[in-house]
């Protein structure tokens, strides 16, 4: 009883500090200074309250991650113990950014599974430790990010300069790229935590339920750095996604007269191609949503609390998972050398065996 009364007092506190910087308490003291006002403010809180309550049918949204990490942790293990279990795959820099992305993939799944389970039992945590759990998943993400755009470099230099391929990027400077890959990722999420962490030690809230979708709708709702910082961190996501897409139509440009898309390598080509826009969709849509959701933050003074908490929910715990869990099946049955192997893991006849040019 008594950990249950913590999570609602922290819950409370946590609507309640977004309560006086929404707009709300305003609101209603202005309503309250009219001599026909038939409610106390009490009653006018309490009745935010109960909208931003979600109802029970919500709970069928918290189950999405969780099917997330079922799907991805039955595939990629075996995909990545593949790639690096034999030599002849490690040595190609093409798996190696996949495993790199796979792997991030994984673990944020994970992660956001892990947090999903701490946040069903009521688990709280204090500032630090929810601050570190946040910059685990902004480096995560932006990983793989980073990756696809290495990936896109990877098939520009093999498809563009075959013959001086192995000399511009050799396996030796792929592991270095993958390093620099990791490093690059801290920047935004860095940024975004420190202004969380500054936004909470003024805050009245000891410890919180660490959720992401709360953390947007309580959090960044009314606080104008946060929404700042995440905005500059969700645009340079954005400019990343679009210059992999640019990247891949400039490169099918370039070589549509080349034979590559004649013939029955055209078959093979446009189906890794199609793979690569799916893949590039699915993570462009979660991020557009997102900075709308901010920009909305931004220019409205009073908001509709559950509406958001539908679209953030929807964000984090759909569009967000869902091109991770789906990665793994894309590329995994697409590379034969990786069809190959799931197939005889889950002990599948394969009926195919080309592998396709890019």
């Amino acid at each position: 009883m008594g950990e249950g009364e913590d999570l609602l007092m922290s819950l409370l506190c946590l609507f309640g500090t977004w309560y006086n910087g929404s707009g709300f308490a305003e609101e209603h003291s202005v309503m309250l200074m009219n001599p026909n006002a038939s409610q106390s403010k009490m009653e006018l809180f309490t009745h935010e309250w109960l909208v931003f309550l979600p109802p029970r049918h919500m709970g069928a949204l918290q189950v999405c991650p969780v099917l997330g990490f079922l799907a991805v942790s039955l595939v990629t293990p075996v995909i990545l113990a593949q790639i690096l279990g034999r030599l002849q795959l490690r040595q190609q820099t093409r798996y190696l950014l996949l495993a790199n992305a796979l792997l991030s993939d994984l673990l944020f799944v994970s992660l956001y599974f892990l947090s999903t389970c701490l946040n069903a039992a009521g688990v709280l945590m204090s500032d630090w430790t929810c601050a570190f759990l946040l910059f685990l998943l902004g480096v995560l993400h932006i990983v793989d990010i980073l990756s696809a755009k290495a990936m896109v470099l990877d098939t520009s230099l093999a498809v563009l300069a075959p013959l001086r391929y192995l000399t511009l990027w050799p396996v030796s400077r792929t592991w270095y790229a993958i390093a620099a890959i990791w490093g690059m990722s801290v920047g935004f999420p860095l940024a975004c935590v420190g202004v969380f962490i500054w936004q909470h030690s003024v805050g009245p809230c000891s410890l919180h339920i660490c959720s992401l979708p709360l953390f947007l709708v309580l959090t960044v709702s009314h606080s104008l750095p946060l929404q700042v910082s995440m905005l500059l961190a969700v645009a340079g996501i954005l400019v990343i996604l679009v210059l992999v897409f640019l990247g891949y139509f400039a490169l099918y440009m370039l070589t549509l007269q080349s034979g590559v898309w004649r013939g029955q390598r055209s078959t093979r080509a446009r189906g890794t191609l199609l793979i690569h826009y799916l893949h590039l969709f699915l993570s462009f849509c979660p991020m557009l949503v997102l900075i709308i959701e901010l920009l909305l933050y931004c220019r409205s003074r009073v908001l509709n609390l559950r509406a958001n908490l539908w679209v953030s929910l929807v964000v984090c715990n759909v569009l967000l998972v869902l091109p991770k869990v789906l990665a793994p099946y894309l590329y995994g049955l697409r590379y034969r050398d990786l069809r190959v192997a799931l197939l005889a893991f889950f002990r599948v006849k394969n009926s195919s065996s080309v592998a396709p040019m890019m």
